[in-house]
């Protein structure tokens, strides 16, 4: 089958990132995290509208009784985009100033999940993953990550799948999980990178449970299986794609975000940082749940 790849928000972002499909409202919410900008496109209309938070933004969830929920450089906000109305959940980081959020998701149960890492100056592994609960408890579950990245659940809900980009580490990790309490089991290795030309970045699964890696740096997409072992490699016009997320009205269209910092100047790239959409794929995503706090 024949894929199309086409560029369907040429925003030249800074850091494109956290796609998240709507399937209500039929878009697709994503974020270029330094700006603060939050992003609606419609893929009827073609529009690709922005709003402005304020602030860097990591990740985002559609929230149940409207609006989002966000994890942002001061922590978790509730925020509806149309009236610009706001409402600080919590910081669980006031004492990590140099911290911000980066990559995040939702589970089957409606918990948000979102990763901190050190913003500036050397790296450090200085990363917690956080779980924002419906009734607003936020439990911090592990610690000591360079960059906190990839994070998606099995169709089932009963997997997790996050990863560190950090070129130290650059390995997907995977852990079973409990839908009744939220908890992931003991960490283990799903995929180690090192033999791909891309690092992991964002990701997601489709509805036959294979993982899909954004391989930023690599000028790649990767679609893993289960077992670990990688079943398709899609090439992009883009050299550091950065979030896959299935949508469209039949979740058959693959979209996925890109930056625009730091790029290698020995292949032209006039369309990083913007929006892509791949079609043809002959495969469809899971839903993405709402965030029911």
């Amino acid at each position: 089958m024949s894929i199309d790849i086409t560029c369907v928000a040429p925003t030249r972002s800074r850091i494109g990132e956290g796609a998240v499909w709507d399937d209500r409202d039929q878009c697709l919410w994503w974020v270029d995290i330094p700006s603060g900008l939050i992003y609606r496109f419609d893929p009827e209309t073609g529009e690709n509208r922005a709003y402005d938070f304020g602030e860097p933004v990591g990740c985002l969830s559609v929230r149940e009784r409207g609006g989002l929920v966000l994890a942002a450089k001061s922590g978790f906000w509730f925020y509806d985009p149309e009236t610009d109305a706001r409402r600080h959940i919590t910081d669980p980081e006031t004492h990590l100033p140099n911290n911000r959020f980066n990559d995040g998701g939702t589970d089957l149960q409606g918990r948000f999940w979102a990763g901190t890492m050190k913003e500036g100056g050397d790296p450090e592994a200085m990363g917690t993953f956080y779980r924002l609960d419906p009734d607003l408890k936020v439990t911090a579950w592990k610690d000591g990550f360079w960059t906190t990245n990839g994070l998606a659940f099995a169709p089932d809900g009963r997997r997790m799948y996050w990863s560190d980009s950090n070129p130290r580490v650059r390995t997907i990790f995977a852990a079973e999980y409990d839908p009744e309490t939220g908890t992931p089991s003991a960490p283990e290795v799903f995929f180690d990178t090192r033999d791909l030309p891309g690092r992991p970045d964002g990701g997601t699964v489709d509805a036959e449970g294979h993982y899909w890696q954004a391989g930023i740096e690599g000028w790649q997409l990767y679609r893993i299986a289960p077992t670990g072992d990688v079943v398709q490699t899609i090439d992009v016009p883009v050299e550091k794609p950065t979030k896959p997320q299935f949508g469209g009205r039949d979740l058959g269209t693959l979209f996925f975000t890109s930056l625009s910092l730091g790029l290698a100047e020995d292949r032209p790239q006039p369309e990083a940082g913007s929006l892509f959409a791949i079609t043809g794929l002959g495969i469809q995503g899971v839903p993405q749940a709402r965030f029911q706090g």
